[in-house]
């Protein structure tokens, strides 16, 4: 008897369909939530459905796809749509409330009495409080970054913040009309689920933790100012490339550089002065020829004197 069940088991047509779906979820109170469930090429004309419940073979249908419409005890609030091109049939819940915290099922029916469907479980919290869509934030330097911060229901007629970690007294408050404005910072409330914070013209200071704050509830956003950096055009490229490819040209305000006139100048005025010297020191001569003791006396004079205008011309002409 027990091999002949055996057999029949053995014999019965196996399900190969599977079933697969996101993992377990949080979601905030009068939020909505959308679940992808994927299943194999073979069964896209099989029935889909969602059901509520901890175990399968007992859950409460909310929605099938030979049915859309949604049974009078969902209100209207769960859909179901079949993707066959991409073998994915979506359901989407909104509103949500805390009693709607459970378990759920994607399910592909298959039918036959001996053959059981092909489901894949997952678990939905519905939660109160405060969430942010992306709680790492970046941005460039001057531009402009949103924070997109979630509350539940419980939260709507609360005033919402936005403040910097660590920084109590930099909290900025939504007014009576949800929103609050300043130079660098908007926030927006839609009075529902959803609040906007824009920071305008970032600094590099910007960066840093902030709180997105509803009540006594909040939530951490980290945001990063990326540096803005500069490149140079393709002209000042060039103009740079053509002063290093001509390092002898010298800019007229160099301070080193003189004209030629000056330098002309200069020459004719010490070849004056050397022929000058040289008709006083023949006079000189004429003088000393006749006054013998006279001579070394003036040897000696003009001797320092002609040594100190040496060093003078050897100086200048370094410096030129």
């Amino acid at each position: 008897m027990t091999l002949l069940v055996l057999l029949i088991i053995f014999l019965l047509p196996g399900c190969h369909c599977t079933v697969s779906t996101v993992g377990d979820l949080s979601v905030l109170e009068g939020g909505s939530v959308t679940v992808p469930c994927h299943y194999n090429p073979q069964y896209t004309s099989h029935v889909k459905y969602w059901c509520q419940g901890r175990m399968r073979e007992f859950c409460t249908s909310l929605a099938r796809t030979d049915d859309p419409e949604s049974p009078p005890n969902g209100k209207g609030r769960v859909t179901i749509a079949d993707d066959p091109t991409q073998h994915v049939f979506t359901v989407s819940m909104r509103n949500l409330t805390e009693e709607d915290s459970g378990w759920y099922w994607c399910g592909v029916e298959l039918g036959g009495m001996w053959v059981s469907d092909s489901t894949a479980s997952l678990h939905i919290s519905v939660i109160q409080g405060v969430s942010v869509v992306s709680s790492l934030l970046s941005a460039d330097e001057g531009s402009s970054v949103t924070v997109q911060c979630l509350y539940s229901k419980n939260l709507r007629s609360i005033e919402k913040q936005w403040c910097r970690s660590g920084n109590l007294n930099s909290c900025m408050v939504t007014d009576s009309e949800g929103t609050f404005s300043s130079t660098k910072v908007f926030i927006h409330d839609d009075r529902n689920s959803m609040f906007l914070v824009t920071i305008h013209q970032l600094e590099m200071r910007d960066s840093g933790w902030y709180w997105c704050r509803a009540g006594q509830q909040q939530v951490a956003v980290h945001v990063s100012v990326t540096a803005q950096t500069t490149t140079l055009s393709t002209s000042t490229i060039q103009n740079l490339k053509t002063t290093v490819r001509n390092p002898s040209v010298m800019s007229s305000t160099d301070p080193h550089s003189r004209p030629v006139w000056e330098s002309f100048l200069v020459v004719c005025g010490i070849v004056i002065l050397v022929m000058t010297g040289l008709l006083a020191l023949w006079e000189l001569w004429q003088l000393c020829s006749k006054f013998p003791k006279l001579f070394v006396g003036f040897f000696l004079f003009f001797y320092c004197l002609i040594n100190s205008l040496n060093k003078w011309m050897s100086h200048w002409l370094l410096i030129n």
